[in-house]
């Protein structure tokens, strides 16, 4: 009988302590939930970014006149990766874009801010056509 009533007792702890940490974690993700939400202009201006240094990187591709599958071949990577980087879908590690700025004859610092030029370009933009 106090068998029982000890094991009666450790599963109402168990449930007490698994129903504590089922709302630690509901509390978590709503927390993160709130965050993400309030993050929607940083994710716009990344988005802006990360577009212009596509358009410069496919830029400095075309004006060097080489194809995605030559910059493939030369760094290594996949004609996808690069195809990816040149849409803003991904971006290049900092290995990559420095082989890429070194490929197209520019320094990696004038690659970068070409892109942070661009970025506030496409920015005065978009605040003149509110």
């Amino acid at each position: 009988m106090l068998f029982y009533q000890l094991a009666a007792i450790a599963y109402l702890i168990f449930c007490i302590a698994a129903a504590a940490v089922a709302g630690y974690l509901l509390l978590l993700i709503i927390k993160a939930l709130k965050k993400y939400i309030g993050s929607k202009e940083i994710r716009e201006e990344k988005k802006i970014i990360r577009k212009s240094l596509g358009e410069v990187l496919k830029e400095n591709r075309i004006r060097c006149k080489m194809t995605q599958e030559f910059v493939s071949e030369t760094l290594g990577v996949s004609r996808q990766a690069v195809s990816r980087w040149e849409t803003g879908a991904a971006d290049p590690s900092t290995s990559n874009l420095l082989a890429l700025a070194k490929l197209y004859g520019i320094s990696a610092e004038e690659l970068l801010c070409s892109v942070n030029a661009n970025a506030q370009v496409k920015e005065n933009d978009s605040k003149e056509d509110v």
